[in-house]
């Protein structure tokens, strides 16, 4: 479904990926792990079109798309939820939501009710501003406005981060829930033990360079993953 060949990108002088590759399979949850500067979320903002390859390409369904615009790149059934979260604090919870519909001329009422089945905290806040939501809230909000865009592979950077355990916990719910509805998963997370066990398949990044990938099962079981990343 997605490939990344021999990716290499610059921020200057400086190369954040060194010729990454790799390769998520339609139905699956791939998790990328690694420390802070390891080129996790440079990988999936090239996935979305925001930062172009120096070197390299990436296909999604057999299709060029390091070449194309982001909003290109959401039409084609790809949808991103940043580090941070980054939902518009001073806009509705629903406005937030039909944002990330905008793309689609087929957009119903059905499609908020979707996102309310998965997170039914969003309809008792569905006239309060964003910035007024928890955190753990406003990551529901953002993976819900993701989903809004009918995405077949949702990017998910840190979606764990900052988060009180209950809210990660049901964050990591969520992610298997939208993987068994038929949604493709790369989850980009610093909490590699969840990751992996919610994947199928993961890939560790190590100062722009994959170092080791495996299906997540063994990496859960390699001595050397669980001294490094594990704890």
């Amino acid at each position: 479904m997605l490939k990344l060949s021999k990716i290499h990108i610059h921020y200057g002088k400086i190369e954040a990926l060194k010729g990454i590759s790799l390769e998520l399979n339609q139905g699956e949850i791939v998790s990328l792990i690694g420390a802070n500067g390891a080129g996790k979320s440079t990988a999936l903002m090239a996935i979305s079109g925001i930062i172009r390859p120096s070197k390299g390409h990436i296909e999604f369904e057999g299709k060029r798309i390091d070449s194309i615009s982001p909003d290109a790149v959401v039409r084609l059934g790809i949808s991103q939820v940043p580090e941070g979260r980054r939902i518009f604090p001073r806009l509705t919870v629903k406005e937030n939501l039909s944002l990330g519909a905008y793309l689609r001329k087929d957009r119903t009422e059905n499609d908020l009710e979707h996102i309310f089945g998965i997170f039914p905290i969003l309809k008792e806040r569905l006239n309060q501003t964003g910035g007024t939501l928890s955190g753990g809230e406003q990551q529901m909000l953002a993976i819900g406005r993701a989903l809004m865009g009918r995405p077949r592979l949702l990017l998910l950077d840190e979606p764990s981060l900052g988060l009180a355990p209950i809210f990660v916990n049901k964050i990591f719910e969520v992610i298997q829930e939208i993987n068994r509805e038929g949604v493709s998963v790369l989850l980009v997370e610093q909490n590699a033990h969840l990751a992996l066990q919610v994947s199928h398949r993961g890939y560790i990044l190590e100062t722009g360079r994959v170092v080791n990938h495996d299906e997540s099962h063994r990496l859960l079981d390699n001595e050397e993953v669980r001294e490094a990343y594990l704890g």
